[in-house]
């Protein structure tokens, strides 16, 4: 059974930038007609529904615009294509991945890598980067962790985003090891929520990708994210089994946008600093 995360007051401030970047994308949807809106229900026609995840790979803010490299992505493919995207912010995937497998969102574009089990409920679509996921946990204060390897986690307890596949990767691991890790979901946050509550001590040990870790790492010195919890795997967006047309016309945009150098300026921009 999912189990709630602790909340303490100091994690309130977190949704702070959130609550600003969604205003933010509202307004700049509003201005950007044609490009992209922002909306909490469902729309018709040519539009297409786009769960996007807030995170530091996905979309954050910085100043008053909004960046992000999949964002950015999205905003390419519209204006090259002239589609309507209408955008609709999540921090967790769990329930975006159930309105994308009922018809109600279009399209999930989120930190998500693939695996077997995704394949089989939805469609997987070209990948947009690699990454992998890594364990999350604070040094003690000479610079120490206590866990130094994958062994180390037997019978311990790691935090997850509900519904990421990296649980899936979790419960491999344990079999690998022979012994059970135990696995607890937060419903309502997101990955770089994790990062920072582990951070703060309100929990002990987190799995999250190695991009999201790598960035928020800057700003925690007290966080060891040395530990591989996968091998390097493909990211994807993710949309319905029903949604042929739809998969093969993005499937195609993305393999012609990752042959134009405006595409890898924008690896060079949020990956090679």
């Amino acid at each position: 059974m999912a189990q709630e995360l602790p909340r303490k007051k100091n994690t309130l401030p977190l949704l702070g930038g959130l609550g600003a970047a969604l205003a933010l994308m509202y307004t700049l949807g509003n201005c950007a007609r044609g490009a992209s809106t922002i909306e909490t229900e469902e729309s018709g026609g040519d539009t297409i529904d786009v769960a996007l995840e807030y995170s530091p790979l996905s979309f954050y803010q910085y100043d008053d615009t909004l960046g992000g490299y999949n964002y950015d992505l999205l905003r390419l493919l519209a204006r090259d294509h002239g589609i309507v995207f209408k955008y609709h912010p999540v921090t967790a995937v769990s329930k975006p991945l159930e309105k994308v497998a009922s018809g109600k969102y279009d399209l999930l574009v989120a930190d998500v890598p693939t695996t077997t089990e995704l394949k089989e409920q939805y469609t997987l679509l070209e990948p947009v980067l690699l990454d992998k996921q890594v364990l999350v946990q604070r040094k003690d204060e000479n610079g120490r962790v206590k866990i130094k390897s994958q062994l180390d986690l037997a019978d311990d307890t790691l935090w997850v985003v509900n519904g990421s596949s990296i649980e899936s990767r979790i419960n491999n691991l344990a079999k690998e090891i022979g012994s059970d890790i135990h696995v607890k979901h937060e419903d309502e946050y997101g990955a770089e929520q994790l990062f920072i509550m582990t951070a703060l001590g309100e929990i002990n040990n987190a799995v999250v990708n190695e991009r999201v870790a790598r960035e928020l790492a800057k700003e925690y010195p007290n966080v060891d994210i040395s530990t591989n919890i996968s091998f390097t795997q493909f990211q994807s967006w993710i949309t319905g089994k029903n949604q042929t047309e739809l998969a093969d016309s993005i499937n195609k945009w993305l393999v012609d946008l990752k042959k134009t150098d405006e595409y890898q300026k924008l690896v060079e921009k949020y990956f090679q600093k």
